[in-house]
């Protein structure tokens, strides 16, 4: 599983884990994770890099239908592969 870093407006880092991605009309979403642990908390974030930006830019969803959206494709996908 992949970890990387992010940097919070604050300056401060901030380590996720990724546990899934996907794209949903054009926008790149993660769902990461804060450890490794069964209880751990997970989040969604969105790309709003700007256009043909080398660096990613990641903002943690908060627009209650957006989440619940992107949560249910999440959902369907963490299905699909404890299935296999």
């Amino acid at each position: 599983m992949e970890k990387i870093t992010f940097i919070t407006d604050e300056g401060e880092a901030a380590e996720f884990y990724v546990e899934e991605q996907t794209t949903i009309g054009g926008i790149s979403y993660l769902l990461v994770s804060d450890s490794l642990d069964d209880e751990a908390s997970a989040y969604i974030m969105k790309d709003v890099s700007p256009e043909g930006s080398s660096d990613g830019c990641y903002e943690m969803v908060e627009d209650d239908a957006e989440l619940e959206a992107v949560s249910r494709v999440f959902r369907e996908m963490m299905d699909d592969t404890l299935l296999i």
